[in-house]
């Protein structure tokens, strides 16, 4: 017997439902994005968060919001020895219980829901490609004007230069099953411009972190 035959959750093909056993171990590709099928990252996920992604959460300040949080190793991080209230958002569950492992709270669903302490967030982070959660950028930023304070910034991992900004439909394939499609959206480092001025904001830093990780810093546009 399969291991889609076995787990009910498996067999409703969503998203949430494989990433869930993905991030329990199972090994997951992706399937619709440049490149062809690729192994999901997993191993990167769920790892300690290292020097490098401490260069990218130096340019978080204050209270901060983890967007798409996945297993929080870097809410974890945010939280560790520092006056401030970090909250993870994820709508996988398995993401949610392990940011909670980490004694991290976290909350289940998405971020256009109702956020807690809404207009409060001093940063909010979209690390890991994240600014590609739900294939519309310009909503996703769009939104976190509505969550973050007048004067919160938005920290955002970026794909290297040269890298074209594109969206597509994609599915997860684990176990023997494939996800029902879903929107994800790739912003590089040269589109981000574009995109922060159509969205009311300003890149006030475009930097390298770490060996092929870019990030920007956007603001509020005066």
């Amino acid at each position: 017997m399969s291991l889609a035959e076995e787990v009910p959750d498996l067999r409703d093909r969503s998203f949430s439902s494989l990433f869930s056993h993905a991030l329990r171990g199972v090994p997951c590709r992706v399937l619709g994005l440049d490149g062809g099928p690729t192994e999901l990252p997993v191993h990167e996920w769920t790892r300690a968060a290292d020097p490098h992604d401490d260069a990218l959460l130096a340019e978080c300040v204050g209270d901060t919001l983890d967007v798409g949080c996945g297993p929080g190793r870097l809410a974890q991080r945010l939280a560790e020895g520092r006056d401030r209230r970090v909250l993870g958002i994820d709508v996988v569950p398995e993401a949610v219980a392990q940011t909670r492992a980490r004694g991290v709270a976290a909350l289940q669903g998405s971020v256009f829901d109702p956020v807690p302490r809404e207009g409060r967030w001093h940063t909010a982070l979209l690390a890991d490609g994240n600014v590609g959660l739900g294939g519309d950028p310009l909503a996703l930023l769009a939104r976190l004007g509505e969550v973050l304070a007048p004067d919160g910034r938005v920290v955002v991992e970026l794909a290297a230069p040269g890298v074209r900004s594109t969206t597509r439909w994609a599915r997860l394939e684990l176990a023997g099953t494939t996800s029902r499609p879903f929107r994800w959206s790739v912003v590089g480092v040269d589109g981000v411009l574009g995109l922060a001025r159509a969205t009311g904001w300003a890149v006030t830093t475009r930097a390298p972190f770490a060996p092929q990780r870019w990030l920007a810093v956007l603001e509020r546009r005066p």
